[in-house]
């Protein structure tokens, strides 16, 4: 486990005491029991529902564009059922930093771990292929109770709360990839270790290309399949859901995928944009919608945000 990092006098600055309070809160609320953490979460998202306007109206555009066939009434349904499972992943995120283990323990189900087992076998690496869903912190956290990976992660700005984050995932996936280290992505996957990663969101045009997602032009990354390619890791897909009982999670490992990477960097890119559309739609309301997936528009196509 790594030493921790002494705290620089600069992030005790009184513009950082606001995060300094809302980590406590977390730790807080991570200490509380399971009955009042999951009503604590579906509060938290109602609040979340009612004073984040903008990034409502962004999972309201993302689900009209997404799931046409359904009426205003059952997407507006789908719409509050994604806030609270918004509410939910803070509280999750929370517990993922600081609850115990053994806390943690019988609250999950673990299926498929034989397929990662049998990728890690032929010792070049996985790539654990996830993508955003709400449930992403606590998924991490409770897989890596059964198994060490590391995690790419993107850094935050805030600086407070980079160094929790970053301190956190470090205590317990071993290593947290900053997203931009690509050479530290290819030695975590040359030690054979699996790798933790999820390309489902827009980040931009560069080394992007545009596949449907939802029937929707999405751009996305192609890094999956260089990644692939140059080290020639197996991609294991893994998919967390929040059980519908409200009693713990459902974490679910997939066979490696074949014949992967494929014809073309483009082809790649669709059949996994359509492995995730797969798996959301079993849980609509655990995808974390709030994101503007679809801001990067093919040439000349109007802005949907």
């Amino acid at each position: 486990m790594p030493r921790p990092d002494p705290l620089p006098p600069a992030l005790l600055a009184p513009r950082h005491w606001p995060t300094w309070l809302l980590l406590g809160l977390g730790w807080g609320a991570a200490q509380l029991p399971w009955p009042l953490q999951r009503a604590l979460g579906r509060g938290l998202g109602r609040l979340l529902y009612r004073l984040a306007r903008e990034r409502r109206r962004i999972a309201r555009i993302n689900l009209e564009l997404c799931f046409p066939e359904l009426d205003a009434r059952a997407r507006a349904v789908l719409l509050r059922q994604h806030f609270q499972s918004l509410g939910l992943g803070v509280i999750e995120t929370a517990m993922s930093w600081w609850t115990p283990a053994q806390r943690l323990a019988g609250r999950y189900r673990l299926e498929g771990l034989e397929h990662l087992q049998a990728a890690l076998a032929r010792g070049r690496g996985v790539i654990l292929l996830s993508a955003h869903f709400t449930t992403l912190e606590i998924a991490g956290r409770l897989l890596a109770l059964q198994t060490p990976f590391h995690v790419l992660y993107r850094t935050h700005k805030n600086p407070v709360f980079e160094r929790a984050m970053r301190r956190a995932r470090e205590r317990h996936f071993e290593r947290a990839i900053a997203r931009e280290d690509m050479r530290g992505f290819l030695r975590s996957l040359k030690r054979n270790m699996p790798v933790w990663y999820a390309p489902d969101q827009d980040y931009g045009r560069e080394k992007s290309v545009f596949t449907p997602f939802f029937g929707v032009p999405a751009a996305t990354i192609t890094a999956t399949s260089r990644l692939a390619a140059a080290s020639g890791a197996a991609v294991v897909p893994f998919f967390p859901e929040r059980r519908a009982d409200g009693r713990g999670y459902i974490l679910r490992l997939q066979p490696a995928l074949a014949d992967f990477p494929g014809a073309s960097p483009e082809a790649d890119a669709a059949r996994i944009n359509a492995l995730i559309e797969a798996q959301v739609r079993t849980r609509p309301g655990q995808y974390l919608w709030a994101h503007r997936r679809f801001k990067t528009r093919p040439g000349g196509a109007p802005a949907v945000y």
